[in-house]
């Protein structure tokens, strides 16, 4: 087709976008914001546009124009504050940035707030990108996750960070590039059976030092692995391969880079102007603005962006706790009080519900999990009744319990038994994930095994028992990668996994306990249908603590698949304990943290226990079972 012969594209933006844009429900304003190709006065170009309403003046610069801000000039569209450019010409793979003079007589080079694609860093240039030319191949998966992402579904959590979790040793140790991470990644999945993967944030960001929670580009898959597409297809491969994808997502702060969202337009418009509500000084970060409209805006579209155009599953939705409280993190006279005088950051409240609802709304088989570690009220409960909408919570309280347990040498554990049990008090008060994270085995807090007392053998052990606990309690589950198999050293984002530990046998044993565990999980209706109903869960004994045994029933609607779960916290064997069952059958031993192929010494119950009525723990029916060392045992009914 001649340029004669192109017929002018639609408006991109219109008077009626920038109406929504202003009131904050454009909620898929990247759409028409940024750079976006079009046709105008018969020719193909790109068009920009940017929001910076206190600005004087703003042009586009790049390698098309020689960076200088004379040639391509933007102008303003009525009172929206967005400024508008068509440039001829311009295609995929320019680079640009906006330059902007302020009333304050400053000049600043900022990246595109809405761009597609960026520079590796440190370079900071935007490049002009179309999204849609990616061909997916996930129909499958889009059709059936609403099923494999509901509460009432088996949801396993890989936690990963993509610039450590394997790098290239022959090669400089380079990163693996997304595609790579595709193979090798899903191959490890496969084995060690977890549902989903997560990401720790895949957004633009200067520094790999802040792992990703100091972002300059929203709406940018970051460039250190590959190209837009390159990341579409590692999501692609991973739901043909049945594995779920989640983000880890960063509305609470963003970095004082200069060409990122601070003083963007020379005024605080992302941020608010007073320090005391605007700035996050322990993080050295501004805090968004959530009170302005079209703040709110940016990040509601943002979260969309990441469904529409990569397929996501869900959003980890980072530091809410630091959302909600106007004085998280500051100190008497470092925050300013709401209208009513108290703590709650009402607009953030907002901004969270709303965020909820939108996803819900365009996505009934989202995860949107929230990392609040306060007792703020209903989380994870709907909107309509009072709470912030999100569907899962990570229950910090059980993390912290319970690594403060497993760190006691065994024979202290008697005297904090009630570490274990205090969850059972408000273990249904939200829809809860059990979170092992990356922010557990860092700053000098050790790893998961290295948390764990006693020589090498105690320690693979209580991890097995860690792991096989978390696993068996009502809530879905997240591990951060390495703990899979007994990482020895804390995580350093700068070097691998020790891949090589698999070698031994220790680590390779830890490995198939995992996978093992996750089997199980995935396997049993019993351990996952009701995760977040109460009726899916009983004690049997939970008053042990002179022995630090725990036991306890994980059940469905379906009595005859329900499971025993007995747990031993101390290197003491139990022989013949007695504990109370829920029916007269044979009571199969389906997993044992202690069998040699784990690196336990192999002591058991001989493929199962029959059951005889002898009435204990308040059920007519019981066994006697033994008890390894620092282990967890599971049993289920057969007939």
């Amino acid at each position: 087709m001649s340029t004669q012969e192109l017929k002018d594209t639609a408006p991109i933006i219109t008077d009626y976008d920038l109406h929504l844009f202003n009131e904050g429900t454009n909620n898929r304003i990247y759409e028409k914001m940024g750079a976006h190709a079009a046709i105008v006065g018969g020719q193909e170009g790109t068009h920009f546009a940017v929001w910076a309403p206190n600005a004087k003046a703003v042009s586009v610069i790049g390698d098309f124009n020689q960076w200088n801000a004379e040639t391509n000039k933007m102008s303003v569209m009525s009172n929206s504050g967005v400024w508008t450019l068509f440039i001829a010409g311009l295609k995929q793979g320019t680079l640009y940035k906006y330059r902007i003079s302020s009333d304050e007589g400053g000049n600043e080079e900022k990246t595109d707030p809405f761009g597609f694609f960026s520079e590796v860093r440190p370079k900071t240039a935007s490049i002009v990108y179309n999204l849609d030319n990616y061909k997916w191949n996930d129909d499958n998966w889009v059709k059936e996750r609403k099923k494999r992402n509901g509460l009432d579904a088996p949801i396993s959590i890989y936690e990963v960070h993509l610039g450590s979790w394997m790098l290239v040793p022959e090669e400089n140790n380079r990163w693996l590039t997304y595609r790579e991470l595709a193979d090798k990644l899903i191959t490890h999945l496969e084995e060690t059976g977890f549902t989903h993967v997560e990401f720790l944030p895949v957004a633009e960001h200067p520094l790999d030092m802040s792992w990703g929670y100091q972002i300059t580009g929203y709406f940018a898959a970051t460039s250190r692995f590959g190209t837009p597409e390159d990341f579409m297809y590692l999501v692609d491969k991973l739901h043909q391969a049945g594995i779920g994808v989640l983000l880890d997502w960063v509305p609470a702060h963003f970095p004082k880079d200069g060409h990122g969202l601070g003083k963007f337009d020379g005024s605080h418009l992302y941020e608010h102007s007073d320090p005391r509500q605007g700035m996050h000084h322990e993080w050295g970060t501004y805090v968004f603005n959530y009170g302005r409209h079209e703040v709110r805006n940016f990040l509601i579209s943002n979260a969309l962006f990441w469904f529409d155009k990569y397929h996501i599953d869900g959003l980890r939705v980072d530091a809410v706790a630091s959302m909600l409280y106007l004085d998280y993190g500051r100190k008497d006279g470092e925050w300013v009080a709401n209208e009513h005088g108290g703590r709650e950051n009402i607009p953030a409240i907002t901004f969270l519900r709303t965020l909820n609802e939108v996803v819900y709304s365009e996505y009934n088989h989202a995860l949107m999990i929230a990392e609040e570690s306060t007792a703020w009220p209903q989380v994870a409960r709907p909107t309509y009744v009072g709470g912030l909408g999100f569907g899962l919570k990570w229950d910090m309280g059980w993390m912290n319990d319970t690594l403060k347990f497993m760190a006691l040498d065994p024979i202290y554990r008697r005297f904090h038994y009630n570490n274990l049990t205090f969850r059972g008090l408000y273990q249904f008060s939200e829809n809860f994930v059990m979170p092992l994270s990356h922010d557990e085995v860092v700053h000098g807090k050790a790893s998961l095994l290295n948390k764990m007392p006693g020589d090498a053998w105690q320690k693979f052990a209580n991890l097995r028992l860690l792991l096989g606990y978390q696993f068996a309690l009502p809530g879905k589950k997240l591990l951060f990668m390495g703990g899979e198999f007994g990482q020895w050293i804390e995580w350093n984002s700068d070097q691998s996994l020790d891949w090589h530990l698999l070698e031994f046998p220790l680590h390779a044993g830890m490995q198939k306990w995992t996978g093992d565990l996750n089997r199980l999980y995935r396997e049993n209706p019993a351990m996952y249908e009701l995760d977040c109903s109460e009726k899916g869960f009983s004690w049997i004994d939970c008053q042990d603590h002179d022995n630090v045994i725990l036991a306890f029933l994980r059940q469905n609607n379906r009595v005859e698949e329900s499971i025993v779960v007995v747990c031993n916290f101390t290197p003491v064997p139990r022989y013949e304990y007695r504990i109370g069952v829920p029916q007269h059958a044979f009571y199969r031993e389906v997993l044992n943290s202690d069998a040699h192929e784990y690196g336990g010494s192999g002591l058991g119950n001989h493929g199962g226990r029959h059951s005889d009525e002898h009435a204990h723990h308040g059920r007519d029916y019981s066994i006697c079972v033994t008890i390894p060392p620092l282990s967890i045992v599971v049993f289920k009914a057969s007939f």
